[in-house]
C-alpha cells in the first residue's frame, strides 16, 4: 500500500470541504479521481501531499514514497535550457558514470592487491548502472520532448516560454523522474490531440501508481482501472474507468433507493401493528417485541439522487439558405505568419463540423476569421451566427452575473432570466457575484446560457468544454447532439468530437483536409494514411520527390538509399550491443574476484558504450 485516508475531515473557516473520507492507493493501480467544479479535489490531492493536515482522523503515507505531482497550470521555472531543464533529473546517472570512469582509471593503474576492492565497486557500480538504463539519458530525454510536443525546441530558455508550455515542461520533468506515484491535476490541458495520444501511450507503460484528476473522458478511460468520486463532502470507490464508474453509480443507486424503499415498507408494517394491538391485553406482548425490533433496527437514509446537471437547450427562428459559409479562396494569417494558404472551405446547413489539428496550426483563428463575413467570406441568406470564445472575453469582467446575462436579454423578466442561469447550473448566489469572481467554469455556464439566448441558426464554438465538469460536458453534448442548426466548433475533447461531429476539417500542413464521416473513422484513415505514406517514403523515395515536383539524380536517389540501408544497418547494431552488454554484465558479475577479467570486461564494456554513443550520434543526422 502506497497511502491510506481514514475517516479525514478538513475544512475552512469551520465548513467542511470533505468530510470523514477514507481511501487507499496500492502499487501500480490506475485510478482516477472524480468531483464537480468546487467539491475539493484540489483539497483532496493536497491532504495527500501533506501541504494541508487534516482536521480529524489520518493520512498514512509509504516512508520515503516518490510522489510527482503536476498542479492545474503550474509550470516549470528555470533559466536552463529546455534539454538541460531535463538532463537535471539525471544529475544520480551522471554521477554513477563518472565514478565508474574514475574506478576503471584506478583499477587499470592499480597494485595487484588494490584490485580486488576495485573491482567489486566496479561490479557494484556497473549493476546500478545497469538497472537505471544511465547510458541512454540522452535517448530518453528527446524521446519524451519529442513526444510532448517540443522538438526542435531543446535549446529554447525555459524562462522565455509560454505558461502552457511550462505546463507541458513540468509534466515532460515528472514523466522522466518514474516516480512511484504520480498525481496529475488536469494534465491534458494544454495538449492537442496528437499529444494526447503520445502521453496515453506512454502512461500505460509506467511502472507506478497513477492517480489522476481530469475531464477527459477517453483519457480516464485509456488509463484508469478504479475511480474514486469525491461528492457532497464524500468519497466513494468504483471498480473501472470512467464507462464503467457512470454505470456502478447509477446501479448503486438504484440498489441503496431499493432498500431504502423495503425497509420503509417493513418499518410501517411494524408500525401499524404496533399501533393497532399494543393496546390490546390479548396482543400486546407481541406489539411490545416488534417495538423492540424498530428501536434495534439501524435505520437507513434516503439516498440523495445525483446532483441535476445543468441543462441548455439551443434552438433559433429561422432556417438560413442551403450554404451557410462560403469561403472560396482565402490565405489566413496571424500576427504575420501564414498559417493557410490558398485555402477554401464551404460549410452547408445541418453539417457538425470539428477543426481539428496541432496546437498552432490556426484552428481558433479560422473559427474567428470564418465567423465575420468579408471579401473572402460569405455568409447564407438568413444565417444567423452565435460565437462562443474560449476566453469569455464578451462577459465585462465587472458587472453582475444577473446583470451580465438580462442586459443581453432585457425583454426577459427577472424571473425568467434567473430561471434560465439556473439551468445553466448558476444558483442564486453565484448570480449576485461579480463575473470576475467566478470560477472559469461558471464562466463557461454563464457565456453557454448567452449563447442559448441569442437563438443562432449557426453556432460558432471554441473550446466549449475547457473548465466545464463532467456533467456539464455531457450535458452540452447532448444538447448539441439535439440541436437540428448547423455547428462548427474546435475542441480537444475527442469524445466530444466523437459525439457530435459528422464532418472532420484537419488543419495539418499548411493546408485544409476535409473528411465526411465519424471522428471515429477519420482517427482510423488517419492512421493508415500515415502509416501508408511511412511504407511508401521507405519503399520508394523517388515518388515523394516526384509529387513535391522537384528531380533528383541517379546519384542523390543513390544516396537516399544508402541512408535508409545504413539507417537499418545502425537499428541492428543497436540491438545487437544491447544484447552484448547484457551478458557483459553478466559475466562481470561472475569474474568480480577474477582482476583481469573485470579490467578486460570493463575495456569491453567502455568500447561497447562508445560504439552505442557513436551510433545514435549518427542514426540522430540520418532520420
Amino acid at each position: 500500500m502506497l497511502l491510506s485516508l481514514e475517516n479525514v475531515t478538513f475544512g475552512y473557516l469551520g465548513v467542511p470541504t470533505v468530510e470523514n473520507v477514507s481511501f487507499s492507493l496500492h502499487e501500480k493501480e490506475r485510478v482516477g479521481l472524480l468531483g464537480g467544479n468546487g467539491e475539493g479535489k484540489t483539497t483532496l490531492l493536497k491532504l495527500i501531499l501533506g501541504e494541508l493536515v487534516p482536521d480529524s482522523g489520518s493520512v498514512y503515507v509509504k516512508s520515503g514514497l516518490r510522489i510527482g505531482y503536476l498542479a492545474q497550470n503550474g509550470g516549470f521555472e528555470s533559466n536552463s535550457t529546455v534539454y538541460g531543464a531535463m538532463k537535471e533529473v539525471f544529475a544520480e546517472d551522471e554521477r554513477l558514470l563518472t565514478r565508474l570512469a574514475e574506478t576503471q582509471e584506478k583499477f587499470a593503474l592499480a597494485a595487484e592487491a588494490e584490485r580486488l576492492a576495485l573491482s567489486s565497486q566496479l561490479e557494484s557500480l556497473q549493476k546500478r548502472i545497469a538497472a537505471r538504463d544511465s547510458y541512454h539519458v540522452d535517448v530518453r530525454i528527446r524521446t519524451v520532448l519529442g513526444g510532448m510536443g517540443f522538438e526542435g525546441m531543446q535549446e529554447q530558455i525555459v524562462s522565455t516560454m509560454s505558461g502552457g508550455e511550462k505546463t507541458r515542461l513540468q509534466l515532460c520533468r515528472l514523466l522522466l523522474e518514474d516516480p512511484e506515484l504520480l498525481i496529475l491535476d488536469e494534465p491534458t490541458n494544454h495538449l492537442d490531440v496528437k499529444t494526447l495520444f503520445w502521453l496515453e501511450d506512454y502512461l500505460l507503460t509506467l511502472k507506478g501508481a497513477l492517480l489522476v484528476v481530469s475531464h477527459d473522458r477517453y483519457f480516464l478511460d485509456r488509463l484508469t482501472s478504479r475511480t474514486l468520486e469525491l461528492e457532497q463532502k464524500k468519497v466513494t470507490s468504483y471498480k473501472g474507468n470512467y464507462s464503467k464508474y457512470k454505470i456502478l453509480k447509477e446501479e448503486r443507486y438504484k440498489e441503496e433507493l431499493r432498500a431504502y424503499e423495503k425497509q420503509q415498507e417493513e418499518i410501517a408494517k411494524l408500525q401499524g401493528y404496533v399501533d393497532k394491538n399494543l393496546v390490546r391485553a390479548t396482543t400486546a406482548k407481541s406489539a411490545l417485541s416488534r417495538v423492540n425490533k424498530l428501536e434495534r433496527m439501524d435505520v437507513l437514509e434516503r439516498p440523495a439522487p445525483p446532483p441535476a446537471p445543468p441543462r441548455f437547450r439551443f434552438g433559433y427562428d429561422e432556417k438560413p439558405y442551403e450554404t451557410v459559409v462560403l469561403a472560396p479562396r482565402f490565405d489566413l494569417y496571424a500576427d504575420k505568419k501564414l498559417l493557410l494558404k490558398d485555402a477554401s472551405f464551404t460549410l452547408m446547413r445541418g453539417e457538425k463540423c470539428a477543426l481539428v489539428g496541432d496546437n498552432g496550426t490556426g484552428k481558433s483563428t479560422l473559427l474567428k476569421f470564418l465567423k465575420t463575413e468579408s471579401a473572402h467570406v460569405q455568409h447564407g441568406k438568413f444565417v444567423k451566427i452565435g460565437y462562443y470564445d474560449q476566453e469569455n472575453a464578451d462577459l465585462d469582467p465587472e458587472e453582475r452575473v444577473l446583470d451580465a446575462f438580462w442586459g443581453c436579454f432585457p425583454a426577459l423578466s427577472q424571473t425568467e432570466a434567473r430561471k434560465i442561469l439556473a439551468q445553466a447550473g448558476l444558483f442564486a448566489e453565484d448570480m449576485e457575484k461579480k463575473v470576475k469572481e467566478l470560477s472559469g467554469g461558471l464562466r463557461a455556464k454563464l457565456s453557454l446560457a448567452v449563447l442559448e439566448g441569442r437563438r443562432g441558426n449557426v453556432l460558432f464554438l471554441d473550446e466549449p468544454t475547457n473548465h466545464l465538469d463532467l456533467p456539464a460536458r455531457e450535458s452540452l453534448e447532448e444538447a448539441l447532439k439535439a440541436f437540428d442548426g448547423t455547428l462548427l466548433f474546435v475542441s480537444h475533447d475527442r469524445r466530444f468530437i466523437e459525439a457530435i461531429a459528422d464532418k472532420i476539417v484537419l488543419i495539418e500542413d499548411g493546408a485544409l483536409h476535409v473528411f465526411t464521416g465519424s471522428y471515429a473513422a477519420f482517427l482510423d484513415q488517419h492512421k493508415r494514411t500515415e502509416k501508408n505514406e511511412k511504407t511508401e517514403k521507405a519503399a520508394s523515395p523517388e515518388k515523394k520527390e516526384e509529387k513535391n515536383g522537384s528531380y533528383r539524380s541517379r546519384e542523390e536517389r543513390a544516396k537516399e538509399t544508402r541512408t535508409k540501408l545504413r539507417i537499418k544497418e545502425i537499428e541492428t547494431r543497436l540491438e545487437s550491443l544491447e544484447e552484448e552488454e547484457e551478458l557483459l554484465n553478466t559475466s562481470l558479475a561472475e569474474n568480480a574476484a577474477d582482476y583481469k577479467k573485470v579490467l578486460e570486461i570493463t575495456k569491453q564494456l567502455d568500447a561497447l558504450h562508445a560504439e552505442s554513443d557513436a551510433l545514435y550520434a549518427e542514426y540522430e543526422t540520418l532520420i
